[in-house]
Parts: structure tokens; C-alpha cells; sequence
């Protein structure tokens, strides 16, 4: 039975979501109350975890465990931006889970120092010139330093803050270098070989969501402010790695500002890096070594799935799960809620005859792309689309089937440079056999794909299911499905052309193929992909809440995932979950 305390807090929580959707709501209406919604989101107290209350059901366990831990191995987990929905809780778990296991952790928040980082955004500053003069200073900074330190202190954990690390030299430098390094500079600049202009101008690149600055009025302010950040950034990692003898780093994501310096200082300080970020899977997770998986996946060993064993218990879980995927309906990252998957109906919509040849092309958001992927056969995701709008304008005898990335309007952060505006610049007129699905669009992305004789990708996740269910892909740029045996890779745009002169490609039964496929996805959505029971979906902007009954319950032998995790990074295993062992027993 609930304690009337219990009772209170419930209520309280459902009494927030109620108002949080209705402000929701309210902020599609008006830039106005937009602001509104933002300023009360920044607020909500109700996603941190209350470690007082857990510690306090085994204090004098969790007191010895964090004593004998000094004494351990120092592990430093740099979160920095601390009011992150999505991390806050995963690093605080990360943080008493690791203390356990004998580590001495520290932990390092920004107190209000960095005058940008990648929690700024337009859609948090759509004035974009209050930005480039005050930052997020006024309103962002204070309602993510307090909070969060006060949540990591309760742990009695050491919380460092980045002006502890500052000098008085370190901040004029940066002052000085952030403005007057001439603007054109500032991409290709580096601060003792750590490439800190290139991280600038991709937290730039986030702030606007856009693939360039082009015609943003206040490009220039914005870029030099998170050039700053960039380099107080490298002065603060720098300068804490020499404080004690720091062997692991562990923070999420790993790109942007300032995760992504954080991560170039460690490397070239031979600091073994951990990076993660949430998986698709609901409950699950997804770690790497070195660097963001974003970077990882695409070089990863297929020694490390191929010989994997199989049999038709995990064929039937990963096509279930596939087919899942259509509708989200077991993952926490989705971007259709209900999903048109007649045919008729899409050949319908759109005009396209599915009884003659039609290849498919996915893309990627644009700014997503140009940050997470190094370009390949074409510089750029836009150069490969309308290079290949151009090739097909000149086979009538082929069907081109665009459909542009749903994350465009509906992702965490909608982009403000969109694909079907640029598809209009270049091309006014499209010929007859060009199709597009634009990202609003309610069709399915899956059984649209079903029925091409061949789909054409640049840098999305989607080729590793096409590939499972028999599916022919070729990939243009850097996806994580490449170099894996199962797709068909250009390396050059001239080695590109000759792929697509040999479409429509003739009938496969190459099951050998399909069955390196499935290993490779079950590899990618069971194995990396590991869960962590204590996370639950919640309602609202919150990703997940966790719901921990005992700090007990972060013993070793207690979850094989959080081991897995922990055993990654105090022992540099591979963060392979062994999910096939539940299958095989």
C-alpha cells in the first residue's frame, strides 16, 4: 500500500505532466508562449532523482563502499551540461554503480562559465540576437548548474566546476582569440593540435539546425561565442587531467560543444574515452570506446557479430522487433506515431506505379548528417541528392522514390534548413519519375521502401533492417551498415555512378546475405543496444525516469546490463550485451 507521502509526490508528478502538455500545446500558437513553455520546462525539478532519499534505505553501506573507493582507480565523468534531461540520470546511475565496483569517481559540471554549449538552441532562443548578446547566461545557465550540482552532491561524490580550472590567463586568451580570430579562420583553427574551430562551427551548425551558416544574420556572434566555449572547454579538460591520475573518462554523446573537446583533450592525453548515448530500444543503451558511436559503429570489427551463433529463436525475436519498428511500439526514439502502410494508398498519394522498377532514397537531416557522418564519395549529403536527382532525370526507365527524413519537423530539434525547400532551389521542375515523401508526411517509411528493387542511403541507421528483410542498399556516404559485407559501398561518386548504372539490379535469393543481415542487426539493436532496467519511459519531455528501490540494487551481479557497462569501463571490455545467450541456453 502507497504511503500518503507516496500518494502526494504521484499526483504531484501526473499534476505536472497534465500542465506540461497543456503548455505544450499552448507554445504552437505564439512565439509568446513558446517562451512560456520553455521558461517552465527550465524550471521542472520532477525528472532528477532523489539520491538522499535512496542512499538514505542503505547509508551505511553506500558510506563504506564510497570510503573504500578513494582509494580506487580515479574515473573522471565529465558531464558538464547538467540539466540535460536525457544524461543527468544516467551518469548519476553511472556514477553510484561505478563507486561500488571500486572506483573513485569525480564528477565535472559547467557553473555558468561556457557562453554557449548544445543545449542552446533556436528553439530555445528564437530571438536569435538576445542570444548572440547575453548566451544562455540569464536563463539557461542558472536552472541547469544549481540543480544538478546539488543532485551529484547528494551523492557525496567530489563535483568539480569548470572555474576551478580557469585561469585568468585561460580566460583571456580565449576572449582574445574568440574575438579577433578573422571569422573565415575560425572552422580550420586549433589550439595545440585539438581541432577546437572545427567544434565550434559544429555547435554552431546545431544552434541553427541548419547544414551552413549562410544567411544567418547573427552567424558570425553565434560561431565566435561557442568558439569561446570551445576553448575554455580545452583550457578546463586540460587543466583537470593534471590534477590527479585520470585513466577513464566517461560523458555522453561525444561531438558538439563541449563533449566533443572533452573528448579530443582526453585522446591526446591517452585518457580512455567512454561515450554514450540513449539506444532506439526502449530500456536500452548504447556505449563505445574512443568516441561517439556515431564515429565507432562504422569501424567496428565484424569479427565481433559474424561467428555469432544463430538460430531461428533469434530470427523470429529480431523480425519481430523489425516489424516493431514500423510504429515505435518498443522503442523510445520514433518519429511516426500512425504510420500509413497501405501501398495502394501510398501509389495512390504520391503517383508512383510500384508494378514498374523504383528505387528508394532515404536522407538524413542535413545538419545531423554533415556533423555525424565524414563525407565519402561527395562532400556533402545535399551534393549526393541532387547529383543523383540529375542521374535519374536521365532514366526515364527508373522510378526515384525521396522520401526526406521525418526528424526534419518532428525531431528533438526540427530543422530549420529542410530538404524539399532545397530540392525546389535546384530544382524548380522535377522530372516525372522523381517522387519525394516529404517529412510531415504519415506514409511509412518501411512499406514505402518494401517494394523498391533497391534503396539508396547516405548516413541512416535504416539500411540495417532494409538489408534483414532481403532488401538490396546502396550507401553513398558513411552509414553504420557499411564495409559490413551486407550493402554495396561506393567509395567515390565515379564508383557510385557505376552502382547505379547497374539498377534495376535482377532478383536475389542470396540468403547467405540476408543471414549476415540479421546477424548484423540482432549484433546492433541486441547486443548494442544494452538495457538498463532501472529506466522507464516517461511521459512528456522527460525521456526516461529511474525507478531504483535500493542503492543495493547496483551491486555487481545485480543487472548483466549495467555489468556490462561497468565492466566496459573500468576494464575496457567490449560494450557487447550477450543477448544471444538467452537464446542459445
Amino acid at each position: 500500500m502507497w504511503s500518503s507521502d507516496r500518494l502526494i509526490r504521484a499526483l504531484r508528478v501526473e499534476k505536472q505532466n497534465m500542465v506540461t502538455s497543456t503548455l505544450k500545446q499552448w507554445a504552437k500558437q505564439s512565439l509568446a508562449l513558446k517562451r512560456v513553455y520553455l521558461w517552465y520546462q527550465s524550471r521542472r525539478r520532477d525528472y532528477l532523482p532523489d539520491w538522499l532519499e535512496i542512499i538514505s534505505r542503505d547509508r551505511v553501506y553506500w558510506d563504506e563502499a564510497r570510503r573504500e573507493a578513494e582509494n580506487g582507480p580515479p574515473v573522471l565523468i565529465a558531464t558538464s551540461t547538467g540539466a540535460h534531461r536525457a544524461t543527468i540520470t544516467i551518469e548519476a546511475l553511472l556514477a553510484a554503480a561505478l563507486t561500488l565496483r571500486g572506483a573513485n569517481v569525480h564528477l565535472l559540471l559547467c557553473d555558468e562559465v561556457l557562453p554557449g554549449c548544445l543545449l542552446c538552441s533556436t528553439e530555445g532562443y528564437p530571438n536569435h540576437g538576445q542570444f548572440a548578446r547575453h548566451g544562455p547566461s540569464k536563463d539557461l545557465c542558472p536552472n541547469c548548474f544549481k540543480p544538478a550540482d546539488a543532485m551529484y552532491r547528494s551523492l557525496g561524490l567530489p563535483v568539480h566546476r569548470y572555474s576551478e580550472f580557469l585561469s585568468s590567463e585561460d580566460l583571456l586568451n580565449a576572449a582574445a582569440v574568440s574575438s579577433e580570430l578573422p571569422v573565415a579562420d575560425i572552422a580550420g583553427y586549433s589550439l595545440d593540435g585539438i581541432k577546437v574551430g572545427e567544434h565550434a562551427l559544429a555547435g554552431a551548425l546545431r544552434f541553427y539546425a541548419r547544414g551552413t551558416l549562410a544567411g544567418e544574420p547573427y552567424a558570425e556572434p553565434v560561431l565566435r561565442r561557442y568558439l569561446k566555449a570551445a576553448l575554455l572547454t580545452a583550457y578546463v579538460t586540460r587543466n583537470i587531467l593534471k590534477t590527479r591520475n585520470f585513466q577513464r573518462a566517461v560523458f555522453h554523446h561525444g561531438i558538439y560543444v563541449p563533449q566533443g573537446v572533452i573528448g579530443e583533450v582526453c585522446r591526446r592525453n591517452n585518457i580512455s574515452v567512454v561515450n554514450w548515448n540513449p539506444a532506439y530500444r526502449k530500456q536500452c543503451f548504447i556505449f563505445s570506446h574512443g568516441d561517439t558511436y556515431h564515429h565507432t559503429l562504422m569501424t567496428e570489427p565484424v569479427s565481433k557479430w559474424e561467428n555469432m551463433p544463430w538460430n531461428t529463436r533469434m530470427e523470429t525475436e529480431l523480425m519481430e522487433y523489425l516489424k516493431s519498428r514500423w510504429r515505435g511500439t518498443n522503442d523510445w526514439i520514433w518519429f511516426q506515431e500512425t504510420p500509413d502502410e497501405d501501398l495502394k494508398s501510398i501509389a495512390r498519394q504520391l503517383g508512383v506505379d510500384f508494378s514498374r522498377p523504383c528505387i528508394g532514397l532515404l536522407t538524413n537531416v542535413i545538419w545531423d548528417a554533415q556533423l555525424h557522418y565524414p563525407a565519402n564519395a561527395f562532400s556533402s549529403m545535399l551534393e549526393w541528392l541532387f547529383r543523383t536527382i540529375e542521374y535519374f532525370s536521365g532514366r526515364p526507365d527508373l522510378q526515384l522514390l525521396i522520401r526526406v527524413h521525418p526528424a526534419e519537423v518532428i525531431g528533438a530539434l526540427p530543422s530549420r534548413q529542410r530538404v524539399v525547400d532545397e530540392i525546389k532551389k535546384a530544382f524548380p521542375r522535377l522530372p516525372e519519375n522523381i517522387f519525394i515523401i516529404p517529412p510531415e508526411s504519415q506514409i511509412s517509411t518501411y512499406a514505402a521502401m518494401m517494394p523498391c528493387n533497391a534503396v539508396i542511403i547516405y548516413g541512416t541507421k535504416t539500411g540495417v533492417e532494409l538489408t534483414s528483410v532481403g532488401i538490396r542498399v546502396i550507401v553513398a556516404g558513411e552509414a553504420w551498415v557499411r564495409n559490413k559485407g551486407i550493402t554495396m559501398d561506393a567509395s567515390s561518386a565515379a564508383d557510385y555512378f557505376k552502382l547505379l548504372d547497374r539498377l534495376p539490379l535482377p532478383p536475389s535469393r542470396d540468403e547467405a546475405a540476408r543471414l549476415r543481415a540479421q546477424k548484423y542487426a540482432y549484433h546492433f539493436f541486441f547486443r548494442r543496444m544494452i538495457p538498463v532496467e532501472f529506466m522507464e519511459p516517461a511521459k512528456g519531455d522527460v525521456p526516461y525516469r529511474m525507478r531504483l528501490a535500493s542503492v543495493k540494487d547496483l551491486r555487481p551481479g545485480t543487472s548483466r546490463g549495467l555489468d556490462t557497462i561497468c565492466d566496459g569501463i573500468l576494464q575496457g571490455k567490449d560494450f557487447i550485451f550477450p543477448a544471444e545467450d538467452d537464446m542459445t541456453s
